[in-house]
């Protein structure tokens, strides 16, 4: 009974003792918990400030225009010039096709300009002969008409005299056998008489011929008159004659470009610069025209970023973007910000969604913005292959949209 008067007097017991223990822990809990607290706030505070003019996704990756080589002929391939996975420059000799058979249908189509430069030729000549001879041709055919008209009058009168003579010889031939059976003319003088019958008969008849052929000459005078009048179809048709031939060189010297052309096409030169991707040739294959014999990856690569509509409020083109590849996780690539796709991916797709049909469910579209680098010439843009994965940060801080 004395112990515990005694510890009563004190004033203090053990369960006195044990809160003021738990109370002194709970204040240092809450303590340590105040301070984290205060310091994820700071940190959040920090980050929210440094990130609050950031857009990121994660669904974005690299891009570059593909180009595919093929030849524009067919034919034995020579030569390669590249192996596979080889970066090549602007205008490098890729591929060379055997020209031999190339060269000689060219030689053959210059051939054939020959030949056609020569008819032009010809043509021009027939031209000019035909043009220079037309107003003398006329002028002598007219001259020819005329002669030949005198000479038939001439010969008409020549033969009507001769007629004439002719039936006064016979007359006279009558008239003296008469006067022969009386005996007031001699023998002789009868048979002078028939003889000259017959010399005016046989003059008469000649003249008669000479007078037919006279007719003969005229028609054929007026014939050539009438051919020489016909001088201007000729010409047309000799002009006719020359732009056929002129025709014939347009259309062999087409040829003959395209000859060339396709001799030029046994080289296959790098459209521009890149990486090659699968090649698919070698040296002795045949290939045919527009066959895809390799792929080229043209430089320099881009970066095509889906982000979500709610991303979109102060994007603009011409704002810088910070880049992490996956690739080089080490390395941080500046780029800006170049367009912005008008219209969400699923509008450009195959077969876009008809929301006007079924159950409609809210879901938030993307929409892909290509940034491009600021430094192409760095040594690792040269290195990025399309479908690597990026990681950009758009500053959408800035609004000033740099001019394409």
């Amino acid at each position: 009974m004395a112990e515990q008067s005694g510890d009563g007097a004190n004033g203090v017991g053990p369960a006195d003792g044990n809160d003021e223990e738990a109370r002194r822990k709970r204040r240092q809990r809450f303590k340590i918990f105040g301070a984290a607290t205060a310091a994820a706030l700071l940190v959040g505070g920090v980050y929210w400030l440094l990130t609050r003019n950031e857009e990121t996704t994660d669904d974005a990756f690299i891009e570059a225009n593909m180009v595919q080589i093929a030849p524009q002929v067919g034919g034995i391939v020579a030569a390669v010039h590249f192996s596979d996975n080889q970066r090549v420059a602007s205008g490098q000799l890729l591929i060379e096709i055997d020209p031999r058979d190339l060269a000689a249908q060219r030689d053959s189509a210059r051939a054939s300009l020959n030949v056609a430069l020569a008819q032009e030729q010809a043509a021009q000549a027939d031209l000019d002969l035909v043009k220079a001879t037309t107003g003398a041709a006329v002028d002598e055919a007219r001259h020819g008409v005329e002669q030949a008209r005198h000479q038939v009058a001439e010969a008409y009168q020549t033969a009507e005299a001769a007629g004439a003579d002719a039936a006064r010889a016979a007359a006279d031939v009558k008239r003296y056998e008469d006067l022969f059976q009386k005996a007031d003319a001699s023998k002789q003088r009868l048979e002078q008489a028939v003889a000259e019958t017959r010399g005016t008969s046989a003059r008469w008849r000649a003249a008669q011929l000479a007078a037919t052929a006279a007719a003969s000459n005229q028609a054929q005078a007026e014939a050539r008159y009438r051919d020489a009048l016909a001088a201007p179809q000729r010409v047309a048709q000799k002009e006719a004659q020359l732009a056929n031939s002129r025709a014939m060189i347009e259309l062999a010297a087409a040829n003959l470009h395209a000859a060339e052309l396709n001799l030029s096409y046994a080289g296959i030169f790098a459209p521009q610069a890149g990486r090659i991707g699968r090649k698919a040739v070698n040296a002795g294959d045949v290939v045919q025209k527009n066959q895809i014999l390799t792929s080229l990856v043209v430089d320099p690569p881009w970066v095509i970023a889906n982000f979500k509509e709610t991303q979109l409020t102060r994007m603009r083109p011409g704002q810088p973007v910070g880049m992490t590849v996956d690739a080089f996780p080490d390395h941080r690539f500046q780029g800006r910000v170049d367009s912005i796709q008008p219209g969400s991916g699923a509008r450009f797709s195959l077969l876009p969604p008809e929301n006007a049909t079924g159950n409609y469910v809210k879901v938030v579209q993307r929409f892909p913005v290509k940034i491009v680098f600021d430094d192409p010439s760095d040594a690792l843009v040269g290195q990025l292959a399309p479908g690597l994965s990026v990681l950009p940060a758009v500053d959408v801080a800035t609004t000033a949209e740099t001019p394409k």
